[in-house]
């Protein structure tokens, strides 16, 4: 735990907080500033601030949480979709520093989407997307030992 992470006092029990599951490893509560009803995170119990800083068992079982979660949230709010997002850095939208999967039930015509920068839809040459692809492919890097 950080002392100045909400999500830390939330887990600690310092703040209130709706709990919808929690195990060794995550946990799922209600957002309290939910874009539909049924909007909740899904956290690491450690304190985790950034994606990269996820134990592989840790991110496993993040998403095995939301896919449980998701399945008991179409059938408690009826919504007709879900959308996962997770913001990782502050240029992506992160404002609270400890790891969280928004579980954001969606329905047509509520207002809420990604609006794509204008050129969005320009498709780069075949080798520009190769040549970035063997870019990051030479970095990428697995942690077999979580």
């Amino acid at each position: 735990m950080t002392g100045d992470c909400v999500i830390c006092h939330l887990l600690s029990g310092e703040l209130e907080v709706s709990l919808v599951h929690r195990d060794e490893l995550c946990a799922g509560f209600m957002d309290i500033q939910p874009i539909n009803p049924g909007h909740m995170l899904i956290v690491p119990v450690r304190h985790s601030s950034a994606l990269a800083e996820l134990r592989s068992e840790e991110s496993s079982q993040m998403f095995r949480v939301a896919q449980a979660l998701a399945e008991a949230l179409r059938k408690s709010v009826k919504c007709e979709g879900i959308n996962l997002f997770l913001a990782d850095g502050e240029a992506a939208g992160q404002e609270i520093f400890h790891t969280h999967l928004h579980l954001v039930p969606r329905y047509a015509g509520d207002g809420f989407g990604f609006n794509f920068p204008s050129g969005y839809h320009n498709k780069p040459a075949r080798s520009e997307l190769n040549l970035l692809a063997g870019e990051i492919r030479a970095l990428l890097q697995f942690d077999t030992n979580s």
